[in-house]
């Protein structure tokens, strides 16, 4: 006879265990959010989001400036100062609800081109910073380039080619 062992209940995998890991990343990413928050502030947003900012911004600050001629002109130019950034304010705003992508392109766009002129400032740099040595084993080169593809004097010419060398 053989012996029959109780079957063992089935255990069902408990929804907490099986998402236990992604569970416990969410949480230490929150935390590290909420760390660099506390660190750094608040993350920016998208260009279309901080142009507005600063359009937001730069309107207040000329709305609250005083006229330069004081009291003879306060209240009209404050009131045209104010006027005409209303009408700046109407014609960005919407162009940046509109195309908020245009401006995250343009900001990847200026990005790329910063990180290539800083590339091209630092290789010059490193030519103008290089030991005497480093300049001449560049200049040698260069100069075997150049005569490589140079004329030797061999042919229909009166000249003469002289090595100095």
């Amino acid at each position: 006879m053989s012996e029959e062992r109780p079957a063992e209940p089935h255990e069902e995998p408990r929804v907490s265990d099986a998402d236990a890991w992604a569970t416990a990343c969410a949480e230490d990413l929150e935390a590290e959010k909420a760390r660099r928050r506390t660190t750094y502030g608040p993350p920016p947003g998208s260009a279309a989001e901080e142009l507005k900012k600063l359009v937001d911004t730069v309107a207040d600050k000329l709305s609250g400036l005083q006229s330069p001629l004081g009291a003879l002109a306060g209240p009209a130019a404050q009131q045209m100062v104010k006027q005409v950034v209303q009408q700046a304010k109407a014609a960005v705003e919407p162009v940046i609800e509109r195309n908020p992508d245009v401006f995250d392109h343009l900001a990847a766009a200026g990005n790329e081109l910063l990180a290539a002129y800083r590339s091209a400032v630092q290789s010059q740099e490193h030519r103008w910073t290089s030991g005497p040595a480093d300049l001449a084993d560049e200049w040698r080169a260069e100069r075997r380039d150049e005569d490589a593809g140079r004329d030797r004097g061999e042919g229909t010419g009166s000249g003469e080619r002289i090595d100095l060398d």
